[in-house]
């Protein structure tokens, strides 16, 4: 059932609209508002599938709804409804994210395959919006001790700013997903986030990684190539292990948050970029700045908000809900059935010393899963996870 809200003043207009969407099928529930201030409030109170919302009202226009409507329920399609001297706003509706607009009065082909197509549209954004949750799932912070609570509530305070981000931490501590969660819960989800390992690329091929290179400008760049700046633009780059970056990319690095602006290796001409900066590293960077291999400004731009993600032997109480986390993740992509781990499988599993961190205990609970009983018990872990 597609629940449609009609907010109409005329009595004749709302009446008609009603019969034609009625009347065309079973499944669709229209419900009526005067104006915008009742439409508003129906909407706030209800679930509806479609809008239907007319420019000239008294009380509140239609624009004005319409604003007011993206910002509380974005989901929700609307279609304006125009008279003729409305056109000019109608298409100005548009671009404030109607779905479409009828005219006065309305053609009853245009006006119902304008509904089936805003209906549709709006399954697809739902359907989107679940893939998305679900696509989510692989950057899941899992952990309740103080250390990563503090760590959601501070990407639940930063996310939705602009402001820089420097992640700290050993290496296997899961850096990543602090910055997987800080892009996707800010307003740069829908742009990119482009991942960059400084430490996996040559010093000597980073800067046209990073900033693009034209024609001829070395040797093997046989044609103009954008770099991973350009290719975040409106988003998010994530620079991982920005401590192995050479001094010469760092400061390139550094123009380019300083103007928000590259320019490709071999050329003079500057690109503007719009990307927000997130970076990793689990070097001691005030280190590195003493001992000359890390650029002090640089650094100072980077970490306007620091963020340090814990060894796991600083946080074993979080070793049960990993383990069951990565078992059902393992024995899924295994295609076997989920085993259940022992308490005194898990006690031994929190006194070992995680050196690798959680990269180290995902591998060891994939071979558990693997080789160990149904109920993975102490002796499979003393045996199979031996340190």
């Amino acid at each position: 059932m597609s629940k449609i809200l009609i907010i109409e003043d005329e009595a004749a207009i709302r009446r008609v609209l009603n019969k034609i969407i009625s009347e065309e099928n079973d499944s669709y529930q229209t419900e009526e508002a005067e104006n915008g201030l009742i439409g508003l409030e129906k909407v706030l109170e209800n679930d509806y599938d479609l809008i239907l919302c007319d420019i000239k009202m008294p009380k509140m226009d239609g624009v004005e709804v319409l604003e007011k409507l993206k910002k509380v329920k974005p989901e929700i399609p609307v279609i304006m409804i125009s008279g003729h001297g409305d056109l000019d706003t109608a298409v100005e509706t548009m671009r404030l994210g109607a779905f479409d607009y009828i005219s006065k009065p309305p053609d009853l082909n245009r006006l119902l395959t304008t509904v089936r197509n805003a209906l549709l549209s709006k399954d697809l954004i739902v359907e989107n919006k679940r893939l998305k949750k679900k696509v989510s799932k692989k950057y899941e912070m899992i952990g309740e001790s103080d250390s990563i609570s503090r760590i959601k509530t501070m990407i639940e305070k930063v996310a939705s700013t602009d402001a820089r981000v420097l992640i700290t931490g050993p290496n296997g501590t899961g850096k990543e997903l602090v910055a997987h969660w800080l892009h996707e819960k800010s307003d740069r989800s829908k742009a990119p986030m482009i991942e960059v390992n400084c430490a996996a690329i040559p010093s000597e091929l980073i800067e046209s990684e990073l900033f693009g290179h034209v024609k001829g400008s070395f040797t093997g760049a046989n044609k103009d190539r954008a770099g991973k700046f350009e290719a975040a633009n409106n988003g998010t780059i994530f620079l991982d292990e920005i401590g192995d970056m050479s001094l010469s990319a760092q400061a390139k690095v550094l123009r380019a948050l300083q103007e928000n602006k590259v320019s490709r290796v071999g050329s003079e001409k500057d690109i503007k970029v719009n990307v927000r900066v997130v970076a990793a590293t689990n070097k001691d960077l005030k280190k590195e700045i003493s001992e000359g291999r890390f650029r002090e400004d640089l650094y100072h731009r980077l970490a306007v908000i620091l963020i340090q993600v814990p060894a796991l032997n600083d946080r074993r109480e979080d070793i049960p809900l990993l383990v069951e986390h990565f078992s059902k993740q393992v024995s899924a992509e295994q295609g076997i059935p989920n085993k259940v781990f022992s308490n005194e499988a898990l006690e031994l599993l929190q006194g070992y010393d995680w050196t690798g961190n959680i990269r180290e205990l995902r591998n060891v609970v994939e071979r558990l899963i693997i080789l160990g009983d149904q109920k993975v018990s102490k002796e499979d872990v003393a045996l199979f996870a031996s340190k």
